[in-house]
């Protein structure tokens, strides 16, 4: 949704704790120097519905809960979730195009012209083409993204989750409408951790991302605020 499409690349602090106070003070704490934050499955299987409200007050919630099911379940945890109001949210898109279709007229049907942009997930940022394989999948996570891409964007996705390495990829082959969410986004000198196909906020901005979703470089900082002071910094330089 255009409404969610920034003029330059904005940040999401993803909230990953299953403690909400601490999850609050992070929000409250950095949201001046960001324009979303992230509830994930951990923090929302915590603490329930009502934190996406509760963070809410400090910014935009990406709910990134990654909805894989047949299309009747999916519809109707979509409409539950539209009660809390995020602004996005997500859902695999190697949950098939039905599945996708559903989730879209749930949202419309649940929060009408207020619905929160639906992203599919492409690709996750910790497979590796070794791993993608194992899945039955092959032709390495480029030609998959793509694949499902095209398949969510014509679903009724109003954009995509992927990593670094595909976003100019969907760029020159789908161009600039999709809105893009990034994760595995690590400042120069982070630790990767889980991540197998990362690059700096930097790259990842002048490759044509929207959106980055930047966690423990921030949270696990002990001075979370600073943190995203400076990433936000190094995006504007």
């Amino acid at each position: 949704m255009t409404a969610f499409k920034p003029n330059r690349c904005g940040i999401i602090a993803a909230l990953d704790t299953p403690d909400p106070a601490k999850a609050l003070g992070w929000a409250e704490n950095i949201a001046p120097h960001v324009g979303m934050v992230k509830v994930g499955l951990e923090l929302f299987c915590a603490a329930g519905p009502g934190i996406v409200r509760d963070v809410a007050r400090h910014r935009p919630v990406f709910l990134d809960l990654k909805f894989h099911d047949i299309p009747n379940t999916v519809a109707g945890a979509v409409r539950s979730v539209c009660a809390t109001a995020p602004a996005m949210l997500t859902l695999h898109g190697g949950g098939g195009a039905p599945m996708i279709q559903a989730a879209r007229r749930a949202a419309e049907e649940a929060a009408g012209p207020r619905r929160p942009a639906i992203l599919a997930v492409t690709v996750l940022t910790s497979f590796t083409a070794a791993q993608l394989a194992e899945t039955g999948v092959s032709g390495g996570p480029s030609q998959q993204v793509l694949r499902l891409a095209r398949l969510a964007l014509s679903a009724g996705a109003d954009g995509l989750v992927c990593s670094p390495h595909e976003v100019s990829l969907i760029r020159d082959a789908l161009g600039e409408a999709p809105l893009l969410v990034v994760p595995g986004v690590r400042p120069a000198g982070s630790d990767k951790g889980d991540q197998a196909r990362t690059a700096t906020p930097e790259e990842t901005a002048a490759a044509g991302a929207d959106w980055l979703v930047i966690g423990r470089p921030i949270t696990a900082n002990p001075a979370p605020a600073q943190a995203a002071a400076a990433i936000a910094a190094s995006l504007a330089g």
